[in-house]
């Protein structure tokens, strides 16, 4: 129970009760909801998966939710605009991965899967305007998010003042003890609480998660700032990106995303390659850890080149050094293609080239190296 309630908890809605559920036996339903409004899972969405694989453990019944309808309407928590709404390909073709990354953490054969379109899609009218009735404009523009929208003369739709009661029903209908989230989502499971006592029904505790800063350090891990470190990363490039994390961030990482005590008595460097071996090995494997974290060192310490270098084909063998950046794919524009030159960050084989209009000419078989850790061969 102490690591349950204790390890990488923010806050916990009510502690007293929980505690005394978790002591009398009882086998609670702990919810847990994602929408799928991308492919791929990335580490910060393993911070409540790893709590919730936490309440199996314990013998509790996991309740994921999967949001393929409220992912049509988009959760406005932290959102400074409204949302592009998904379409309902665009939510199928998501959906279609995220059990199988999910199941990376928590064991999903034991867990009962639920969507939400199983519910929100079948009743009428007459169920929505009950759960309407369970709260008020008022409250609903109580939320800080909201606020903030209002004062910047920004719109919000009647869609997302309706998202945290969709998500507050789902707790109805699956019975939810227990629900999971990160801080940004106390308001929508404090509703849940409000829509199940509306309905009649005892209501969820709620246990809430620090969110998982990015690589950049700085804001919240999300596919928009381009900061995450996807679940479907080959071993060298999520240790690599591990590795890239600012060393203040470490306790954290170790804290949120594995089982391993902080290991504050080690050099910043040590403790972040043991941080990314054992994350790669979580998702990977134990031996992937350990051949990642050789092949970094190879890399970046003794300054070799990786064992496999993906190669690219040339259009010609005559360019600018700016056109052989662009062609490599690893610059998303002639212009931070230009940049990446004048700052030095290019070289050919480990010769920097700083005049993006310099003329090359490639024979192939030359390495490209762009930034720290991006390498390809050249075929022409």
């Amino acid at each position: 129970m102490g690591t349950i309630l204790s390890r990488g908890v923010a806050e916990i809605i009510e502690r007293d009760h929980l505690e005394q559920a978790l002591r009398s036996g009882k086998k609670l339903r702990v919810k847990f909801g994602i929408d799928p409004t991308a492919p791929d899972l990335h580490l910060g969405h393993t911070v409540p998966l790893r709590k919730l694989r936490q309440f199996q453990d314990a013998g509790h019944k996991a309740v994921l939710i999967i949001g393929d309808f409220t992912a049509a309407i988009g959760d406005p928590s932290g959102r400074s605009e409204t949302r592009r709404p998904l379409t309902d390909k665009e939510v199928r073709q998501n959906m279609k991965a995220y059990l199988a990354q999910a199941a990376k953490v928590i064991d999903v054969k034991k867990a009962e899967v639920r969507w939400n379109s199983e519910w929100h899609r079948k009743e009428g009218s007459a169920a929505m305007l009950k759960l309407a009735a369970a709260s008020t404009i008022q409250q609903v523009l109580e939320r800080a998010d909201f606020k903030k929208r209002l004062d910047e003369q920004q719109d919000i739709s009647v869609l997302e003042m309706l998202y945290p009661l969709f998500q507050g029903y789902d707790s109805v209908k699956v019975s939810a003890d227990v629900e999971i989230g990160g801080t940004d989502q106390t308001f929508n499971l404090l509703m849940g609480r409000r829509v199940q006592r509306h309905f009649g029904l005892p209501e969820q505790d709620v246990v809430t998660l620090p969110l998982l800063e990015g690589t950049d350090g700085i804001r919240k891990m999300s596919k928009s700032f381009g900061n995450v470190i996807p679940l479907r990363a080959a071993p060298t490039d999520m240790f690599g990106k591990v590795m890239a994390v600012p060393d203040a961030l470490i306790k954290k990482y170790f804290e949120l995303l594995t089982d391993v005590a902080p290991a504050i008595t080690l050099q910043p460097r040590d403790a972040k390659l043991l941080l990314a071996r054992t994350i790669v090995g979580i998702y990977h494997g134990e031996r992937a850890g350990k051949a990642a974290e050789e092949e970094f060192v190879r890399v970046f310490s003794r300054k070799e080149l990786p064992r496999q270098l993906p190669e690219i084909r040339l259009p010609t063998a005559d360019m600018t050094v700016v056109e052989a950046v662009l062609a490599s794919g690893l610059a998303k524009s002639r212009s931070e293609a230009r940049r990446l030159v004048m700052q030095g960050a290019v070289r050919v084989n480990n010769e920097v080239k700083k005049d993006p209009d310099a003329r090359m000419r490639f024979s192939g078989g030359e390495v490209l190296k762009i930034g720290k850790r991006h390498f390809v061969k050249v075929k022409v």
